[in-house]
C-alpha cells in the first residue's frame, strides 16, 4: 500500500508562501509545510492520525476511489432534450446510445489529471 492508500494529492504553494497538501477526494485532510516534502510528510502524519481515529471509533477507514471495485454500470438522469439529442447522434453514428455515452465519458475522463500516490 502507498503511504496515502491510493488517495490523490493536491500540492500547491499558497498565497502566504507555504506549501499546502491535501487529498483531492477528502480536502478536509490537509497539511502545510515550508517545502513540498515537508507538506507531504505532514499530510502523511495527518492521514495516519485520521485512520487511527476511524479505527478507535470502530469505523472503517474510507477506501480511495482508485482502490474500489466498480461494476461498470450506473444510472444518470438527464434532461429529456439532451437524451433525445444523444439518441439522434448515436443513430446517425450507427452505434447504440450506451456506446455513444461511453465514448463521450471516456474522452472526458482522459482530460482529467491528478497526482495519485500509487506505488
Amino acid at each position: 500500500m502507498s503511504k496515502f492508500d491510493g488517495y490523490s494529492v493536491n500540492l500547491f504553494l499558497d498565497d502566504d508562501g507555504e506549501w499546502l497538501a491535501h487529498f483531492v477526494e477528502m480536502p478536509n485532510i490537509s497539511a502545510f509545510g515550508e517545502s513540498p516534502e515537508t507538506a507531504l510528510k505532514e499530510l502523511e502524519t495527518a492521514w495516519n492520525v485520521t485512520k487511527e481515529s476511524y479505527v478507535k471509533n470502530g469505523e472503517s477507514v474510507p477506501l480511495a476511489p482508485s482502490k474500489r471495485q466498480y461494476s461498470g454500470q450506473f444510472n444518470v438522469r438527464i434532461d429529456k432534450r439532451i437524451h433525445r439529442n444523444l439518441a439522434i447522434e448515436a443513430a446517425r453514428a450507427g452505434i447504440s446510445l450506451n456506446a455513444l455515452v461511453a465514448q463521450k465519458l471516456a474522452q472526458s475522463s482522459n482530460n482529467v489529471s491528478t497526482y495519485s500516490d500509487q506505488e
